[in-house]
């Protein structure tokens, strides 16, 4: 009879243990519990240490308060006839506002309005791409890929608002193009690159031509005034020479005569110590170029007398 008196005294222990458990229960930071009383909604409780009445009260759901993710991949038509699969991730979560009553809040519409969410927006979030894309050319989807994104994002919010969730925001993570759209536009890229390579090699060539067409011209103005200055310092030279011969009494056509004699006989020279030519003209008869100078004097006399007739 004792130990009958045990175990049922365990038994009973055992038993209260269990309702103590069922009837106290603490709920986590960014978690609400849902309690049901006898099948209906009685109340929202959130993070800390909370009691219910076992059997007649049950936990219906824990609902994370925390920001969850939900990624997909979308097909859509641009304004030119491409298909592009677009690669979306929506940030969202349940929204923790309490409202001015439970039925109110977003804890209570999570769970009692949606069966599956996750799955609702992602309907949503298609069927705003496919109303949005189609207005955008393939370029312009990738120039405006956040402004879209964000357009839909607002746009869809909305309507997961009613149904206690934030949508917080929508990305498009990647966009991909069929296998021909791909190559040819890198061909067309590839190109332009070409293109504007040919552009600046011609213009550096024109530019190096025109440089050196520049230099040219300067060093032969340089050196047309070297041979300016040359010829004028030659020119001052005979004149200098001419006026010293006259100086001695020597008539000015004996003078130049003179001086032309000089300047063959010189060139001569130059011609016998450069040993570099091999033809010379001299008069066919050596003894002529002994009278060489007395011909050339006669031949400039003479030359003045018909100036001078004339």
């Amino acid at each position: 009879m004792f130990f009958a008196n045990i175990i049922v005294a365990l038994v009973v222990l055992l038993v209260v243990i269990w309702l103590l458990s069922q009837a106290f229960f603490v709920v986590k930071q960014q978690h609400a519990v849902i309690i049901e009383r006898l099948g209906k909604f009685n109340r929202i409780v959130y993070a800390g240490f909370n009691v219910m009445i076992p059997f007649i009260d049950r936990r219906a759901a824990t609902i994370s308060l925390r920001t969850m993710k939900n990624g997909f991949n979308v097909d859509v038509k641009t304004q030119d006839n491409v298909t592009i699969d677009l690669e979306i991730s929506a940030q969202y979560r349940v929204d923790g506002r309490r409202g001015d009553s439970p039925a109110e809040s977003g804890v209570y519409k999570s769970f009692y309005t949606l069966q599956n969410p996750a799955e609702q927006m992602r309907d949503f979030l298609t069927d705003a791409l496919r109303s949005a894309i189609p207005v955008y050319t393939l370029d312009e989807v990738f120039a405006k890929k956040d402004d879209i994104a964000r357009d839909v994002n607002e746009t869809v919010a909305e309507q997961m608002e009613g149904y206690g969730f934030q949508l917080v925001s929508t990305l498009i993570t990647k966009i991909a193009l069929p296998r021909e759209v791909e190559d040819s536009m890198n061909q067309i890229n590839a190109a332009q690159r070409t293109k504007a390579a040919a552009q600046d090699l011609a213009e550096a060539d024109r530019i190096k031509r025109v440089t050196e067409a520049k230099a040219e011209a300067e060093a032969m103005e340089e050196s047309g005034k070297g041979i300016a200055n040359q010829r004028k310092a030659i020119a001052q030279g005979i004149k200098d020479s001419l006026g010293t011969i006259q100086e001695s009494g020597v008539s000015e056509a004996e003078a130049n005569a003179l001086f032309m004699f000089t300047q063959w006989t010189e060139m001569m020279a130059d011609f016998a110590k450069s040993g570099k030519g091999s033809t010379v003209v001299l008069p066919s008869d050596f003894r002529e170029s002994a009278s060489m100078f007395e011909q050339m004097i006669a031949a400039q006399r003479q030359s003045e007398g018909q100036r001078s007739r004339e």
